[in-house]
């Protein structure tokens, strides 16, 4: 090589090309430092394929269509009450697992972003398999070659970032366990953390809750009760038991059940008043107030043709996949109202209200619902839309906390809807800020 370099702009531009080589593979030893450390760890690519073993599903369309039939067959081995199911401990379910981004470019590459960072939409589907095989290892039995069980996903209850930068080229470790049962649902907590400088530094934190069906998933099916051992354990479950407490109260005081406090109403007229025309003085005439944006224009919707690609293992439509696509709305959004690109600060009460079926034209509405200071609420609805009825269903919402790098304009409400979005978006904000 040296040989080649005829004059002294050529050598120093070999250096400084040497230098850099350098630096870049520097830099990847100290972020891949998974495989020599771990040796052949579980990667996603292995949860996915033990998942499909558990269930008796295959990689291939119409295969998979005939084994999902074959799975009715499997209902006699469904326990007739919980109490005929062994007891599990937390450990039994513990699962970690590697994503090598640091030392493999080529996995790199479909979590890449244009600007260089991680996608999130991507580690919410990995999550969604991760969660599902920690409750499928808490209702493992030995003694069957293919689980009853339809285990699926039927809420994320929240997920806090601990760190905002994901670096694309660091190897990332989950780690997960069972927290908390009830009769027929499991609760998974789940910790995502980055290799860096040598060490493990926590990113998420996420907690899902899973629910069990029969093998046509039509109706409910019993998990094994959990029994926790030592005083860390006992408080994971009863913070499982308060989060479920939490949930039927939060559902019971929903703004599409019951009217708004006193406090909401008052903010609510507050808002009214801020917009009325004081040259006119009329209920109809409305004036935005400065530095505010109507509701109605922070809008952003989107469209999906769910192909048999996307399915889960049970010839739906994977939840993960829905999730990806409502952040990436979601995020689009906020993007758009802030004018920067804005970082996540929380998932939350991401309900699946139904399955998404495949060939389904899947209709996505983003709207920002709140805003404070930097941050934006964003709430994206998602349903299901029958060309041939002409009817729309809803499946999901996701709820989801954004921050600015600067203060963005007041989001205001004109109609009573957008006013209970509204109030809609600040419980969930206070939410966030609480925890």
């Amino acid at each position: 090589m040296l040989n080649n370099i005829r004059s002294p702009q050529q050598l120093l531009r070999h250096v400084l090309l040497s230098l850099r080589s350098a630096s870049f593979a520097m830099s990847r030893s100290l972020c891949a430092g998974v495989t020599s450390k771990h040796g052949k760890a579980p990667d996603m690519i292995q949860v996915r394929n033990r998942l499909r073993e558990i269930v008796g599903a295959s990689t291939n369309w119409s295969d998979h269509q005939q084994a999902m039939a074959e799975r009715v067959s499997l209902s006699s081995m469904l326990a007739k009450s919980q109490r005929d199911l062994p007891v599990k401990r937390m450990k039994d379910s513990y699962l970690e697992v590697h994503l090598p981004l640091g030392s493999e470019p080529q996995l790199r590459e479909k979590y890449l972003t244009y600007h260089n960072t991680v996608r999130f939409g991507r580690i919410l589907e990995d999550l969604d398999s991760l969660a599902v095989l920690i409750a499928y290892s808490h209702t493992f039995n030995p003694g069957l070659k293919r689980s009853p069980l339809s285990i699926v996903t039927a809420l994320v209850d929240k997920i806090d970032m601990r760190q905002h930068i994901i670096y694309p080229d660091c190897d990332i470790k989950f780690t997960g366990r069972v927290t908390w049962v009830g009769r027929t649902s499991i609760e998974a907590k789940m910790h995502m953390s980055q290799y860096r400088d040598g060490t493990y530094a926590p990113v998420l934190d996420a907690t899902f809750v899973m629910v069990a069906r029969d093998p046509e998933n039509k109706r409910a099916a019993f998990v094994n009760p959990l029994k926790p051992e030592g005083p860390e354990e006992e408080k994971l479950f009863q913070e499982g038991e308060a989060n479920k407490s939490r949930r039927v109260e939060l559902s019971t005081a929903s703004l599409l059940k019951v009217a708004p406090t006193d406090e909401e109403r008052k903010i609510v007229h507050s808002l009214f008043l801020n917009t009325l025309d004081t040259n006119t003085v009329s209920f109809r005439s409305r004036v935005l107030p400065p530095n505010s944006v109507w509701m109605e224009d922070a809008k952003l919707k989107g469209l999906e043709i769910c192909h048999p690609q996307e399915r889960n293992i049970f010839n739906r439509i994977f939840g993960g996949f829905l999730m990806r696509k409502a952040y990436e709305l979601g995020w689009a959004n906020a993007c758009s109202y802030g004018g920067c690109r804005p970082s996540l600060v929380a998932v939350d009460d991401i309900v699946f209200q139904k399955p998404v079926e495949i060939g389904s034209l899947l209709l996505l509405s983003s709207q920002v619902c709140y805003t404070q200071g930097k941050y934006i609420q964003v709430r994206v609805h998602s349903e299901v839309y029958d060309p041939l009825t002409r009817q729309h269903n809803t499946t999901n919402v996701f709820h989801y906390t954004f921050a600015s790098d600067r203060d963005v304009p007041n989001i205001v409400p004109k109609t009573y809807g957008e006013s209970m979005l509204y109030l809609d978006g600040k419980r969930h904000f206070n939410q966030t800020v609480e925890a």
